[in-house]
């Protein structure tokens, strides 16, 4: 089950047999519906375009959410007017295109392997059709009667300060980045006040692009999944930028400028979002959760979760029913589950797994020191204790899991 939601599930794939999964068993990979190789897609060819030219504007700045909730209604105005219901789209429905997939294949008992919203949808799907499921395995866990836009700050908080620590229990880079805390919240403040306008190549190369670095930037630099700012560089990072050397963010910032236009399925994201995540909670509740999470931070970047600027307002535009009351539920059984986080998330912080353990008494939970975003790819051990859990689903062999340590951080001279 892909995360996103709205991400390509057929994408994953050399991902997971490069994990082994298919090592003994058959693997089967679903593209969830409203995603690229379903039919039909909710691509958002729209948003792609508008997101590739805000590498180059304030992240939180009001014009920017404007054009953004232009760019979806844009999108959403298309995809109703070709047919689409789009309150179809959601993780309930989504759920049952699974259940109703297994009866058609003849299939008595399959595995289930989510990761991020796949592991929201998997514990829905598990609450809701749990016939037929041998055991369930969810990786970087979004636990579906948490997930808000506040709780995105509660993940942040603990996926960045968990790389900070793991920095302070390395002498190499204790010594080099004393501090980091102080550090962070200087920048974030510094080029909120002042953001600073650049020119830098995309990772992959090609056209230099115009980039803007502000405080809101910076914090969403960090809370990708490791592949922009990598986790292990994330102290250097933050040590350039504070001596007047932005240029590792910078192109960071600038992969954003060519986005596979038409592949993400953006209309996903929103429907599940706006029907489920978003609900319930106001403005000053996003607000209040930054604050908490990162006081002495400016206001207009805590006033956006994560990942989601300007959900309210694109939400309004959207315009799906709350779907909270069927959806805002803790998933309880008895099948055998494995749970599986890496530390250094910054999207579903790590101690989300062991939370959703506590009503499945069947569950295995291990917590990976020095992982990112989706752990069973970066992490060896993780992969053999998924393939241990597939093998004897109530004793995984969790023995790796202790000897586990971070990666060495990058020093720079």
């Amino acid at each position: 089950m892909e995360g996103g939601p709205g991400g390509d599930a057929f994408g994953a794939i050399p991902f997971l047999i490069g994990s082994g999964v298919n090592r003994d068993r058959d693997l089967i990979v679903v593209a969830q519906r409203g995603t690229l190789h379903s039919q039909p897609s909710l691509a958002c060819p729209e948003m792609d375009r508008f997101n590739a030219t805000a590498v180059g504007l304030p992240y939180d700045a009001p014009s920017t959410g404007q054009g953004l909730v232009r760019a979806a209604k844009k999108c959403r105005d298309r995809l109703t007017a070709e047919g689409n219901d789009l309150s179809a789209y959601n993780t309930t429905e989504n759920a049952a295109d699974f259940a109703a997939l297994r009866k058609a294949l003849g299939i008595k008992k399959w595995n289930v392997y989510g990761y991020s919203y796949g592991t929201d949808l998997g514990l829905t799907y598990l609450r809701r059709h749990p016939q037929g499921i041998r055991s369930l395995a969810i990786d970087s866990v979004v636990p579906p009667q948490i997930v808000s836009l506040p709780w995105a700050w509660d993940s942040a908080q603990e996926g960045i300060n968990a790389i900070f620590a793991a920095c302070a229990a390395q002498p190499a880079c204790k010594s080099r980045y004393p501090a980091l805390s102080r550090t962070l919240t200087q920048q974030v403040r510094r080029l909120e006040a002042k953001p600073l306008t650049l020119t830098a190549a995309p990772p992959g190369g090609g056209t230099p692009v115009k980039v803007v670095l502000d405080g809101g930037t910076l914090v969403n630099l960090l809370v990708t999944d490791g592949q922009l700012v990598p986790a292990a560089d994330v102290p250097a990072a933050l040590y350039e930028l504070a001596a007047g050397h932005p240029e590792r963010l910078a192109r960071a910032q600038a992969a954003g400028a060519t986005p596979a236009v038409g592949e993400f399925a953006h209309g996903l994201t929103h429907s599940v979002a706006c029907a489920e995540w978003v609900p319930g909670f106001s403005k000053r509740d996003v607000l209040k959760a930054g604050r908490r999470a990162f006081p002495g931070w400016p206001d207009s970047v805590l006033a956006h979760a994560p990942q989601l600027p300007f959900e309210h307002d694109l939400c309004r535009v959207w315009n799906v029913p709350d779907r909270t009351a069927v959806q805002r539920v803790a998933t309880r059984s008895k099948v055998p589950a494995l749970i599986i986080t890496g530390t250094f998330d910054a999207k579903t912080g790590a101690s989300w797994g062991p939370f959703t353990g506590r009503t499945l008494p069947r569950s295995t939970a291990v917590v990976i020191p020095g992982i990112t975003h989706w752990v069973v790819p970066q992490n060896p051990c993780a992969a053999s204790v998924l393939l241990s859990f597939l093998a004897r689903p109530t004793a995984p062999d969790i023995g790796c899991v202790p000897g586990v340590k971070p990666k060495p951080f990058t020093i720079v001279p």
